[in-house]
């Protein structure tokens, strides 16, 4: 942003990555996220991103394998697949790409104040909704209001509370009488239109990520007139219309000829929901009746490495899966969840279900793909040390659990059926639920216990302020832990790394002693293209954005 004062933490910046004391790629974010400019920051560490090598072809009909999810309200965006459908038709502030680099998008720019509680966001002046009104700051300070915002339910709430939200008791009463808590805005002026293209955010705490929150899926920027609607000819300013829409079918997204931005290429992306199963999807690749599919499970891997004309592309992320437990008998005994995560082999279950591509991860959701991950000792499996776990909590013969273990119809199954056969080795004996994807997706933040996937986000605290802060809409677990949110929320508001760290190590711990969760493994996501789909880049959170992608003949 031209003709704003350089954030001061930048000069440090620039001296812990001469002194080898801060590497390329968290240089690279930090000083973007500072409002450095990614150009400036790549200059800086003697690089540049990838150029294209070709020049893009217009024409065709795209066609992708994806599931194709209801979507109630965009801010309510609860899984990728759904979020990649949105994203063709409606955009947001900023962009994370596969680099983890966040640059602006329907932002110019960006510039936070020195002690990081007030952010200016900067508008483009050359966006207009497809209906042809121009984008404003009144649209941006209507969907951060929505966003955050208890009625609508966004999970946005959850990954800005810390520095946006305050609780305060509500009308309604509990059954001891006490007042329920409530959240809102932290302050009346907390989201501040300044002019027609300027908006200004203010803390109640600092923040580095906040660029990076604006490109969590819920926070897409929907038109204000349509108030959440999402289906066929919704409005937006994103490259594509919504044309046809048939949950758990297909839908048909066409070109909008008059974007903003780059492209579209191609004619029409159309979205088709093959189901669960990999046979469906490996024989529409091979017959090229497909051009890619978005999201492969492992046990595809092999027939596709075998088909001719595919590319190949992986990339290691903190995607992981993993079960969780609500605080109800037997799991609100924490010696009963310690003693399910002491009767897992982490190095096991990642090489068994994933092979290649997975990795052991360590009970607590950071990842060391992560910058702010804190290295810990390895857990390792001690089935004597989960049973005498589960004889002090009153089961010396072991333990049958009540509940069911429920589970999506997809490779999160496989993984459920190893953590199973553990847990019996260790006397812990559960019984299998297998959903369809479609019902899983009514009840994976509602079921008592359960084993679910998560995407990859770019920093450990955002995994950790998603799924474990108290009382936010996606803790799937209902954990609530004060001292948890206590040192999130600084964690959070730490910009030197290194001292971040120490707060992420102590917020692993909390989890891997007292947390509600059994997790093994990360796992790198893949996918394969026909080698006639052009300009794909392999996203760590598998987005999928269609108006870079072109079609060779």
């Amino acid at each position: 942003m031209s003709g704003e004062q350089e954030h001061p933490y930048l000069r440090t910046l620039r001296s812990l990555f001469a002194e080898g004391r801060c590497d390329r790629r968290e240089f690279l974010r930090t000083a973007t996220l500072l409002g450095a400019g990614a150009a400036a920051s790549y200059a800086f560490v003697g690089a540049a991103p990838a150029a294209a090598q070709m020049s893009p072809k217009r024409g065709g009909s795209l066609r992708l394998s994806a599931r194709v999810r209801e979507i109630a309200h965009p801010h309510r965006l609860g899984n990728v697949p759904a979020s990649n459908l949105a994203r063709q038709t409606v955009e947001y502030l900023t962009n994370t790409g596969p680099d983890n680099i966040t640059r602006p998008m329907l932002l110019e720019g960006w510039q936070p104040s020195e002690d990081l509680r007030r952010w200016t966001l900067k508008l483009r002046r050359d966006v207009s909704w497809r209906n042809g009104r121009k984008f404003t700051a009144d649209d941006v300070v209507w969907n951060l209001k929505s966003m955050l915002d208890p009625r609508v339910g966004s999970s946005m709430l959850g990954l800005m509370k810390g520095y946006m939200i305050t609780d305060v008791p509500g009308e309604e009463r509990d059954a001891a009488g006490r007042p329920r808590m409530v959240s809102r805005l932290w302050d009346a002026s907390a989201i501040e239109k300044v002019d027609d293209f300027t908006v200004r955010l203010n803390l109640k705490a600092p923040q580095l990520a906040v660029p990076e929150h604006l490109f969590h899926y819920p926070a897409c920027i929907i038109d204000p007139e349509e108030g959440g609607k999402f289906g066929v000819g919704m409005n937006g300013t994103g490259a594509f219309e919504l044309v046809e829409y048939e949950v758990t079918r297909r839908a048909v997204l066409r070109a909008n000829r008059r974007y903003w931005g780059t492209g579209p290429f191609v004619d029409e992306a159309i979205f088709v929901d093959l189901g669960d199963e990999p046979g469906p999807e490996i024989a529409a690749l091979a017959s090229r009746q497909i051009h890619s599919i978005v999201a492969v499970g492992p046990a595809a891997m092999p027939a596709l490495k075998r088909l001719p004309n595919l590319d190949f592309y992986v990339v290691k992320t903190g995607a992981t899966v993993h079960a969780r437990m609500h605080p109800v008998p037997p799991f609100d005994d924490i010696r009963v969840v310690r003693a399910m995560r002491y009767a897992v082999d982490n190095d096991k279950v990642a090489e068994v279900t994933f092979g290649e591509i997975g990795s052991r991860a360590e009970h607590h959701h950071v990842a060391p793909v992560h910058p702010d991950y804190a290295p810990m000792p390895p857990f390792r499996r001690d089935l004597a040390r989960a049973r005498a776990l589960l004889a002090e909590a009153g089961h010396p013969n072991g333990l049958d659990i009540p509940i069911p273990f429920t589970v999506s119809n997809n490779w999160t199954k496989d993984v459920a059926q190893v953590l199973a056969s553990q847990w019996e080795e260790a006397g812990i004996r559960t019984r299998l639920e297998v959903l369809p994807s479609p019902e899983w997706n009514r009840v994976w933040n509602t079921a008592k216990f359960a084993c679910g996937d998560w995407s990859h986000r770019p920093l450990g605290v955002m995994c950790l302020a998603l799924a474990y802060r108290s009382g936010v809409p996606w803790n799937e677990s209902g954990f609530s832990n004060a001292e948890f949110d206590r040192v999130l929320d600084v964690a959070e508001a730490t910009v030197d790394l290194e001292d971040r760290r120490k707060h992420m190590l102590r917020l692993q711990t909390i989890l891997q002693e007292d947390g509600p969760l059994v997790q093994p493994l990360f796992r790198s996501v893949f996918t394969f293209c026909d080698r006639r789909m052009k300009g794909f880049r392999m996203h760590p959170t598998q987005y999928i954005e269609c108006n870079g992608i072109w079609l060779d003949s």
